[in-house]
């Protein structure tokens, strides 16, 4: 475990405050990648119930806060690029995220607690260096690899 010294704090909003549905949702995705720490219960804020924890996705450091009001929404000001291997890692990540989110452009979706995601090919900047890259990368949600490379 790393210990950064800026840590990002996601502060997502469900029912009833509690930080594990939150949890459970991205472990299903990220598996053993994703360790998490003691949740601490904040009690009643002007935001009702509260919880947060520290998690560590992907070796990155994260605190994750949840409460039963929303106080303010994610959007795309803030975004998580998941660079994948090749379709089949694009094809799990998107399709996790948007069952229950949606589908954006280029590359982006949102999952169903709002967090933004980009799932790109790790060799996004050798296709985006082909012909008609631009007009091919505008014309997609999900990357198709196989689209650059006609």
């Amino acid at each position: 475990m790393n210990n950064n010294k800026i840590v990002p704090c996601l502060w997502f909003s469900t029912d009833g405050g509690s930080i594990t549905p939150i949890i459970n949702y991205y472990k299903n995705i990220f598996g053993e990648d994703l360790k998490q720490g003691q949740i601490i219960p904040l009690g009643e804020t002007p935001s009702g119930k509260t919880e947060m924890c520290e998690a560590h996705i992907l070796g990155q450091k994260y605190v994750l806060m949840n409460t039963a009001n929303e106080h303010h929404p994610l959007n795309d000001a803030i975004s998580f690029m998941i660079y994948c291997e090749d379709q089949a890692e694009i094809d799990q990540f998107w399709d996790y995220f948007t069952a229950e989110g949606m589908e954006s452009q280029c590359g982006w979706c949102i999952d169903k607690y709002g967090l933004r995601w980009q799932v790109l090919p790790k060799n996004l900047g050798e296709l985006m260096s082909r012909p008609n890259a631009f007009k091919v990368m505008m014309g997609q949600k999900k990357i198709v690899i196989e689209e650059y490379l006609k």
